[in-house]
């Protein structure tokens, strides 16, 4: 099958998803089976410093997402979702709340709590939140990592995604 530099079929998406049972473990589980969707797109392991910092960059929103689910979500969080269609990859967290996330105002960087959606609202190209089964999802999407010269086409430059 014909694949895309960064491991995703042509055209075609592909979705995991990891039910979520309450709070114990649920961020090092979710970071876990995130790391390895992650190995099976070839996000990692990276070629290059900047694809390294793409991966990193996603598991460290997917620990925020599921962390804020964990704090402020009855139950915990339910699920994890990622989708990749090889031009963009969808983190998806759905929880028992119905409150949507919101940002809060600027807070001290030393001071604890409140940081986690403003690290997600600097890295994630877009995120939001839906409602879902009496609670939400609250999503996030990021572009595909940069394709390293090498991996490109012949005599041109990637397009961006």
């Amino acid at each position: 099958m014909d694949r895309s530099a960064n491991g995703a079929p042509p055209g075609r998406e592909q979705t995991r998803r990891l039910a979520l049972a309450g709070r114990d473990g649920a961020v090092r589980r979710s970071r876990d089976f995130s790391r390895r969707a992650l190995v099976s797109w070839h996000w990692l392991p990276a070629v290059d410093a900047d694809r390294r910092a793409a991966a990193e960059d996603v598991l460290l929103m997917v620990s925020e997402l599921v962390t804020n689910a964990c704090l402020h979500a009855r139950g915990g969080p339910r699920e994890l979702r990622l989708s990749w269609n090889g031009a963009r990859l969808r983190v998806e967290v759905a929880d028992g709340s119905p409150v949507p996330p919101r940002l809060r105002p600027s807070m001290g960087p030393g001071r604890p709590g409140g940081h986690g959606l403003r690290v997600v609202d600097r890295l994630a190209r877009a995120w939001g939140s839906r409602p879902e089964d009496g609670g939400k999802s609250v999503w996030l999407e990021v572009a595909r990592p940069p394709v390293p010269a090498s991996a490109g086409r012949a005599g041109g430059r990637e397009a961006p995604g």
